[in-house]
C-alpha cells in the first residue's frame, strides 16, 4: 500500500481508505449501500489494516449515526494511534432550527457527538459535508481552528464545493492564519470527470489533496453493467440512481466497452482498473473504497501494487472524456498559456 501526503499538509494517508457508508443501513437508502453489523465491521476493518488500509471514512448522517457507532467499535481492539478516522457535519441531523449548517453551535454539537459515536477522543479528518452559504466563512473557518487547538479535531477537509467556495475558504484562512483545509472529498470516476475542469487545478495550485468519493460511478463500474444487460436486481442505483450523478446509457457503455477491453489485457476486473486508473490522476491523495462484504473488499484491494500502461489510461481517457462547458473549453484552446492539467 502506497502512503500519500494528504494535500499540503504532513499528514501520511494510505491510497485507498475504507467509506463505513456501508455500516448501519437504518434506513432504505442506506440499507441499499450495505447493512454490516459490528461483527461484519470489524473483519471488514481487520482485513483493511492487514493490506496497510488504515483510513476509515464516515459521517454523522450515515445510517443517522449508526455508522460513526459500528466504526467506533470495529475499530476499538485497534490501537488507536494506527488508524486514521475521518467524519463530518453540515446535512442536516435532527429537527431543530440549529440542527444543519456549519454554524459553530452546529459544529461544536456535531463534534461532541461524533466523538462519543465513535468512542475516541479525537478525530483525525473531520470534512464539512457540504457548502453553507448562510454561515460566513469567518465563523466556520475560526471554530474548526478552534476545535483543532482544542485538540479534538487534527487536520479539515471540505466536501462537495465549488471551486469559489473552497478559493474563498482558503483566502480566509491565509488571512488570518487559521487552518486551512487540506483536503476536498469530491465526486470523480471514469463516469464523472468534471472534477478535472476546475477543482483539479486549484487543488494543484493550492496544495489541496482530492479524497474521492463513489470511485466506481455511484455504482456503474461494477462490471455488471453492459450493453445489452440490464441493471441487476441487486443493485443499489434501483435505489440511490435519483440521487446521486446521472450518467446517459451511451456513455457509460462506451467507458465500459473500453475498461473490458483492458481487463482482457491485464486480467484485471472492471472496479479494479477503474480504481487504479483514479489512483494516477493529479492531485489524489486517496480514494474511498466501498464493500457490502469481504469479498468485495478484497477485490476492491486488487486495484493497487501494478499500472495500467500509458496507451491503457489514453484508451481510458479519451473512452470518458466529457464535452467541457464554457469556460473550459474556450481555456483548453489556449493550452500554451494555460496548461491542463499540470
Amino acid at each position: 500500500m502506497e502512503y500519500r501526503q494528504l494535500g499540503r499538509s504532513g499528514l501520511k494517508v494510505p491510497e485507498l481508505c475504507f467509506g463505513a457508508g456501508t455500516f448501519g443501513g437504518s434506513n432504505e437508502f442506506f440499507k441499499a449501500w450495505g447493512e454490516s453489523d459490528v461483527a461484519e465491521a470489524t473483519r471488514l476493518v481487520d482485513v483493511c489494516m492487514e493490506a496497510g488500509v488504515n483510513l476509515f471514512d464516515t459521517a454523522d448522517v450515515y445510517s443517522d449515526g449508526t455508522s460513526e457507532e459500528i466504526l467506533g467499535a470495529a475499530v476499538k481492539h485497534l490501537n488507536r494511534d494506527d488508524v486514521l478516522i475521518s467524519t463530518k457535519c453540515t446535512f442536516r441531523l435532527g429537527k431543530g432550527p440549529n440542527d444543519v449548517g456549519s454554524s459553530r453551535y452546529h459544529m461544536i454539537q456535531s463534534v461532541e457527538r461524533s466523538l462519543k459515536r465513535l468512542g475516541t477522543d479525537y478525530i483525525d479528518i473531520y470534512h464539512l459535508h457540504g457548502y453553507d452559504a448562510m454561515t460566513p466563512p469567518e465563523e466556520v473557518l475560526k471554530t474548526l481552528d478552534g476545535l483543532i487547538q482544542d485538540g479534538k479535531i487534527r487536520y479539515i477537509a471540505c466536501s462537495n464545493f465549488s471551486g469559489w467556495h473552497l478559493m474563498k475558504a482558503l483566502s480566509v484562512s491565509e488571512r488570518y492564519g487559521w487552518s486551512r483545509y487540506v483536503g476536498h472529498q469530491a465526486y470523480y470516476s471514469l463516469v464523472g470527470r468534471e472534477y478535472e475542469w476546475e477543482l483539479m487545478p486549484l487543488a494543484q495550485d493550492q496544495g489541496v489533496g482530492a479524497i474521492v468519493w463513489s470511485p466506481l460511478g455511484w455504482g456503474r463500474l461494477t462490471g455488471k453493467i453492459r450493453r445489452g444487460s440490464p441493471i441487476p436486481a441487486e443493485s443499489r442505483l434501483h435505489v440511490t440512481a435519483a440521487y446521486g450523478p446521472q450518467v446517459p446509457d451511451e456513455y457509460l457503455y462506451k467507458v465500459v466497452d473500453a475498461i473490458d477491453e483492458i481487463a482482457k489485457e491485464t486480467g484485471k476486473t472492471v472496479p479494479q482498473i477503474s480504481l487504479n486508473w483514479l489512483l494516477r490522476r493529479p492531485t489524489v491523495s486517496t480514494v474511498i473504497m466501498g464493500a457490502r462484504n469481504e469479498e468485495q473488499l478484497k477485490q476492491n484491494l486488487g486495484s493497487v501494487g501494478w499500472e495500467l500502461t500509458p496507451e491503457q489510461v489514453k484508451k481510458l481517457d479519451e473512452a470518458s472524456e466529457l464535452p467541457k462547458t464554457y469556460p473550459y473549453w474556450h481555456q483548453a484552446q489556449f493550452a500554451e498559456r494555460n496548461p491542463f492539467p499540470v
